[in-house]
């Protein structure tokens, strides 16, 4: 799916962003006079728990609660097609209710991935972001996650680059097919891997074949890269990225 389209404006949320699907929109930026701000939980605050914080931290700063703009989630294993669009009915329930989704487009851009190391013991977030005032920002932008498929299908599983594969062969291919995407996804923000901030990926499969000629041809690795032994959150899914450029972030301990 091309994730080019001209982005909307959520102006009273403090950002735009790219349409995509349901879940979430393919990234977002923040509007001139905010910036994006980051808050990572010190440890995975589940789902509900989370909303709560998250609507408290927002409050406190005198935001509303559209300007809620990303997340990033961590779910204890890898979910069936089914069990995906059952979650996804959870979350963007909540997101309804707060006002973010409106005529069911959602302006949210999102990550959710599977520790496969000490897992959570159900859905929950790792991280937030939300738009604040700033006359002085820098621009900033969240790309979400993205898979070896492409989004809007009947089913991931019908676009997975080389599916059920995982040759080193194919996970180079697959690797490639995402960061393509990273890229398709920046552009309409003039994003490009010299101004990220942050590089992420997950997967549990060797990354070091392709580390160099393919992230770092293309100048991914400008400012490192942080790999999480992680899995994609659908079960036919090997390997996730996202990106950012968010120049304020902070922990909050839970």
């Amino acid at each position: 799916m091309s994730t080019s389209k001209v982005e909307t404006a959520n102006a009273s949320g403090g950002y735009r962003y790219i349409p995509a699907v349901s879940q979430y929109s393919a990234g977002v930026a923040a509007l001139p006079g905010f910036r994006l701000e980051r808050v990572r939980f010190s440890k995975p605050v589940a789902l509900r728990e989370g909303f709560e914080r998250i609507e408290a931290i927002i409050k406190a700063t005198g935001a509303p609660l559209n300007s809620f703009a990303a997340c990033e989630l961590r779910s204890p294993a890898p979910f069936t097609e089914q069990g995906f669009k059952d979650f996804n009915a959870v979350y963007t329930g909540v997101l309804s209710s707060w006002g973010v989704i409106g005529d069911g487009v959602n302006p949210v851009s999102r990550s959710n991935v599977c520790p496969a190391v000490n897992p959570p013991a159900e859905p929950s977030f790792h991280a937030f972001t939300f738009a604040v005032k700033d006359d002085n920002a820098a621009p900033s932008f969240v790309i979400a996650g993205s898979a070896e498929a492409a989004e809007g299908g009947k089913s991931y599983a019908e676009t997975t680059v080389r599916l059920g594969e995982t040759t080193p062969d194919a996970i180079r291919e697959k690797a490639i097919w995402v960061l393509n995407e990273m890229e398709r996804r920046m552009s309409p923000f003039d994003g490009t891997w010299a101004n990220t901030t942050a590089v992420q990926i997950y997967t549990v499969h060797d990354i070091h074949p392709f580390v160099e000629d393919e992230l770092g041809r293309r100048g991914a690795l400008a400012n490192g890269m942080t790999w999480f032994f992680n899995r994609p959150p659908v079960n036919c899914l090997e390997y996730e990225m996202d990106v950012r450029r968010i120049h304020v972030e902070r922990i909050v301990d839970v």
